[in-house]
């Protein structure tokens, strides 16, 4: 291989092919062989050369050549599986791609040929596989060509083609079962097969501040665990009233929710730094009763005091009326702490308007309240031209027992009398 006049021959027949005399190259590449037997390189060329005269027997039989020479490079087996493409040999192709694969599994043409041959043969499910294992790489390729974004576009079709496919025939087959099990019993069963299909995410716990730990992280919790939510929707005519009279007398007593401090780097929230887009009137804050705007309030304050709210001392409860404004949105975020499960008891709610916790969007309905882990991802939406309001208010995470939930009483009044707290590792609510 090394012998210098064998080694002239192939600078010489490639410098050939280059200059577009391919016929004379071939000429070159098989004085090659005569003189250094059976050399990859001049086998691989000439390969070529017979695929571009359509000689498709021919090809196979040089690249097969050429494998037996080197048989651990994965162009030699790629070429192989073209000449079989050629032949319509899918067989033969199949077998030249798990050859490449078998040198390399992140062989992306060999991944996206494998995939369209299986896509060819009706094999969905395993050309979906492969596809996947296209997109796996997507990320990595910094140049892309139309016909690669294409490709690429194809192979999330055909993804997620296959998905919805099994996802059906999952719900076919499921039918009978489910509707035999109540949908708050089949919830958690529900989420982890859409999970497994692709349909949805599951979310976790992200506390900025006191993280409680091994609790359930739950979007949205069972009403069960709030018997007494019954009891402050049956007010929600009442509240809602209270709250249209502030509004008509000094609507001013409306603050901007998201009020963050000068020099603060944009974020997220600075489109709503400062802005009514979304306001709150607070009732109670950091678990210090507002008396003069409870005194406007009168009624829903009474109802609120009678449920069984957050209690730490100075951090919560946190009770307020919330509104957004038409188009408001309320990008994706995560509240502070755990040990809280916030309730939303809608009160004017124009169509387009849109809540999501991890992986549930729900519409909010008028007096029909829920509650939710504030620490799971959540966002909101008015995509309507009028107000939306809301009482939001805190209790506490129902998985905490009562003798947890003393001694996180103590623990926060020990603290406050403390020096030096820490005071973002203890925050509660933002």
């Amino acid at each position: 291989m090394d012998d210098p006049h064998i080694q002239h021959l192939l600078k010489t027949a490639v410098q050939e092919r280059r200059a577009g005399r391919a016929d004379a190259a071939a000429a070159l590449f098989r004085e090659v062989l005569a003189g250094a037997g059976e050399h990859p390189m001049a086998l691989n060329a000439l390969g070529l050369h017979a695929l571009t005269h359509a000689d498709t027997e021919e090809a196979t039989g040089l690249f097969k050549r050429a494998i037996a020479a080197d048989p651990v490079a994965p162009d030699l087996w790629m070429n192989l599986a073209k000449a079989h493409r050629e032949q319509g040999d899918d067989t033969g192709e199949q077998a030249a791609l798990d050859g490449a694969l078998a040198i390399d599994q992140r062989h992306f043409m060999a991944l996206v040929r494998m995939a369209e041959l299986l896509e060819r043969r009706g094999e969905h499910a395993r050309a979906a596989e492969r596809w996947s294992d296209v997109l796996a790489m997507e990320s990595a390729i910094e140049e892309r060509s139309p016909a690669l974004e294409l490709m690429f576009d194809h192979a999330r079709s055909a993804v997620v083609r296959q998905r919805d496919r099994f996802g059906d025939a999952i719900d076919r087959g499921l039918a009978d079962a489910r509707a035999g099990v109540a949908a708050a019993d089949r919830r958690r069963v529900d989420a982890c097969i859409d999970h497994a299909l692709g349909r949805r995410a599951i979310y976790a716990n992200h506390c900025a501040g006191m993280h409680f730990p091994f609790l359930p992280a739950e979007e949205y919790f069972d009403r069960g665990h709030f018997p007494w939510l019954a009891e402050i929707e049956a007010k929600t005519d009442v509240i809602r009233a209270e709250l249209e009279a502030i509004l008509a007398e000094d609507a001013s007593i409306v603050r901007p929710y998201i009020a963050m401090p000068p020099g603060t780097p944009p974020n997220k929230w600075s489109p709503l730094d400062h802005s009514l887009a979304w306001g709150a009137l607070h009732l109670w804050k950091d678990g210090q009763r507002d008396d003069a705007a409870c005194a406007r309030a009168p009624l829903t304050a009474a109802a609120i005091a009678a449920l069984p709210l957050s209690d730490l001392p100075g951090r919560t409860p946190t009770v307020f009326f919330s509104i957004l404004r038409p188009g408001a949105h309320l990008p994706a975020h995560t509240g502070v702490s755990n040990v809280r499960t916030i309730i939303h008891v809608p009160l004017i709610v124009p169509p387009g308007c849109s809540f999501r916790v991890g992986g549930e969007t729900r519409a909010w309905r008028v007096g029909e309240a829920w509650a939710f882990d504030d620490t799971i991802e959540h966002e909101a939406w008015n995509r309507s031209g009028e107000m939306r309001a809301i009482l939001i208010f805190d209790v506490w995470n129902p998985y905490i027992t009562p003798a947890e939930r003393d001694l996180l009483r103590r623990f926060y009044a020990v603290a406050a009398d403390a020096d030096d707290a820490p005071a973002a590792a203890l925050s509660v609510s933002d």
